[in-house]
């Protein structure tokens, strides 16, 4: 039977209004590596410092990540999110205002934990609304809200940081005051106009879980936990995705400093440079989606495989690329880009929603996220102890080796299919 008009309609309006949510999330996310030279140069401080206040925000993150997927199952993922993006526009607000390193490591703890209400919180939210065998190629395009988010953030940043004339005064500081806004209106927009499920009103659900409820008809979530923690292919999904996210965020945070350190590249150019990462990241995430529904057929580890195997190449190759000149550094770039956000999308959208099925997506998500978090959270120290010792060139060689370890991981689950029942309804159900 066919979807009913409303059920498209909303699907439609769920699906856009959960890719802005998470898209904004990242103009109070990105701007801290953008602004961070300045901010360095300001206050006296050094990459040491850098690494512990990453190392601060992520474990915040990480600790969120646990427990807001499982409060977005049992209070529903439109309330935890929209907590998180007003937390994470006022922690920015004030970033833009302030003047020392402990203020600014409070407000990067406290914008860390609305950041960790966002993943979980919107997988759950979109689960309802999709089938287990469309959902690699619909969160592959929902996927590109991070990307793109990441992306227009990073111009975002470096452009009211750096190259705008209004209120030049402030210097840095515009870096986090300018993108608080922006969540403003997004955590608004959100709140106003979302809604958690079909059954929330009143539309014939889409999908039918695979777990059992309880005898009230709700979701027993300790009983869905205890579930999940013996899924064997979440944990494969959650060693994977710890090491994408440390290598990930090693870019993302760091992507700027070494353009500007190792590569003598001027602040501002920095900025827009990196932003290639995420530019042709989008199209990584959108060919793991449709390579995993209509390659693979639905298995996503075979997907997550190949693309982990891809990125160890390009990131052994990476400084012969860089002895080309500026072009070599894009195209590596966005070599690593694709094959990294790829794999990445892929295990933490639809490979969490095959995991959870509609009542466990928010727990599978903030598992999985929250384990590929601890990767996040040492990211910073990895980068400052391997540069340090060995060079930048061998942080590139470690990557190589944590990519082939990823991709050898998945190769254990290469025909995993999510088991999850799901059914089309007419409007009568």
């Amino acid at each position: 039977m066919s979807l009913t008009s409303q059920q498209k309609y909303w699907r439609k309006r769920i699906f856009g209004l959960t890719w802005l949510a998470y898209a904004g999330f990242y103009f109070g996310r990105k701007n801290l590596s953008v602004t961070w030279s300045s901010i360095e140069t300001d206050l006296g401080l050094d990459n040491a410092y850098y690494a512990s206040i990453i190392f601060v925000y992520s474990l915040i993150y990480t600790i969120g990540q646990f427990l807001n997927g499982y409060l977005s199952d049992k209070f529903g993922p439109r309330k935890i999110v929209s907590i998180g993006l007003f937390l994470a526009a006022t922690a920015n607000f004030f970033l833009g205002m302030s003047f020392s390193v402990g203020i600014i490591v409070f407000l990067i703890a406290l914008n860390g934990y609305g950041q960790s209400t966002g993943w979980s919180g919107l997988i759950k939210n979109m689960t309802p609304w999709y089938k287990s065998n469309e959902r690699g190629i619909v969160m592959s395009w929902w996927s590109t809200c991070y990307v793109t988010g990441g992306f227009l953030a990073t111009i975002f940043a470096t452009y009211v940081a750096f190259d705008m004339d209004f209120m030049s005064e402030m210097g840095w500081k515009r870096g986090f005051f300018f993108p608080s806004m922006v969540l403003l209106a997004v955590a608004f927009t959100y709140l106003l106009f979302t809604r958690n499920s079909p059954k929330s009103i009143n539309l014939p659900i889409i999908i039918e879980d695979k777990y059992q409820l309880d005898d009230t008809g709700k979701p027993d979530n300790l009983k869905l936990l205890k579930i999940l923690i013996k899924n064997k292919a979440l944990w494969i999904y959650s060693s994977c995705y710890m090491i994408l996210k440390m290598t990930r965020y090693a870019f993302l945070f760091w992507l700027p400093i070494y353009l500007e350190k190792a590569l003598k590249y001027d602040v501002s150019e920095a900025g827009y440079v990196s932003s290639v990462y995420e530019l042709i990241g989008f199209f990584g995430v959108i060919l793991a989606g449709y390579a995993s529904d209509k390659l693979f057929n639905s298995k996503r580890f075979s997907t997550v495989s190949l693309m982990m195997i891809g990125l160890a190449i390009v990131c052994l190759i990476h400084p012969y690329m860089v002895s080309l000149g500026k072009a070599g550094v894009i195209i590596s770039i966005a070599l690593i880009g694709i094959a990294t956000y790829g794999p990445d999308s892929l295990i933490c959208t639809a490979g969490s929603m095959d995991v959870g099925g509609k009542k466990g997506a928010g727990m599978a998500a903030g598992i999985i996220n929250g384990m590929g978090s601890i990767g996040q959270m040492f990211s910073g120290f990895i980068v400052v102890a391997i540069n340090e010792a060995f060079g930048w060139d061998n942080l590139f060689n470690f990557f190589v080796i944590m990519s082939l370890l990823g991709g050898g991981l998945a190769a254990l689950k290469w025909n995993f299919k999510s088991p999850e029942k799901h059914i089309e309804t007419s409007s009568d159900g």
